[in-house]
């Protein structure tokens, strides 16, 4: 598997993760972006560390820090909310509006029976996520999320108890059948940085987006 490198320079790379690649060793083992830091050491004697997540099925842009003090500079912009995600994502189902805004709460809960998920919940963490419809196709609609905060799955449950429509394909909240794996995309990543030109990366839809009517944005 070659990963695509969307952005890179000194400190940082941006490389275009493919949908179906965990970031971390799944505890059943197989593969995983381990398995591809060496080779995007790119010259570097360290591995690069990834700075944020993305699940397992969302392809797209992350952000790699290539030295400690790196690291610590990009983890303080993700915190501080500094850093701008912009994401695409097939829903299934028709949505009424052309865009808004979503804020719910979100909190994590456990089953022995499902797991854990997240739930809205009114004593959770804060979550907003701006949305904009782009296309329509037969059933299915192309939503631009513009993610304010940063909670575990929030695309996931604002899609589907916000807009109440759910990423096609979601096997935890909404139905594995409507889609080959959770269609969520990050699109665009950019991360300012103090005396350097910011951070800039963008990563085109995916096959499987236009395998469902979706080439272009």
């Amino acid at each position: 598997m070659t990963i695509p490198i969307l952005f890179e320079d000194g400190e940082a790379l941006v490389i275009d993760k493919p949908a179906g690649l965990p970031i971390e060793r799944p505890r059943a083992g197989g593969r995983s972006l381990e398995d591809h830091l060496a080779t995007l050491r790119l010259g570097f004697q360290r591995d690069p560390v990834a700075v944020h997540r993305l699940d397992t099925d969302t392809s797209g842009c992350l952000l790699l820090a290539r030295n400690p003090k790196a690291l610590v500079r990009f983890n303080r912009a993700f915190e501080e909310r500094a850093v701008t995600k912009r994401y695409l994502g097939i829903v299934a189902g028709n949505v009424a509006d052309d865009e808004g805004t979503i804020e719910l709460s979100l909190s994590k809960i456990s089953s022995a029976e499902k797991g854990w998920r997240m739930i809205p919940a009114k004593k959770g963490k804060p979550a907003i996520t701006h949305w904009r419809k782009v296309a329509a196709h037969g059933e299915l609609t192309l939503v631009e999320f513009r993610p304010e905060t940063g909670r575990t799955h929030q695309i996931r449950v604002h899609a589907a108890s916000g807009l109440g429509a759910a990423l096609a394909g979601d096997p935890v909240y909404g139905s594995k059948r409507t889609g080959p794996r959770t269609m969520l995309h990050a699109a665009d990543l950019v991360v300012p940085r103090d005396g350097k030109p910011a951070i800039l990366a963008h990563a085109p839809l995916p096959v499987d987006f236009a395998q469902l009517g979706f080439a272009h944005e």
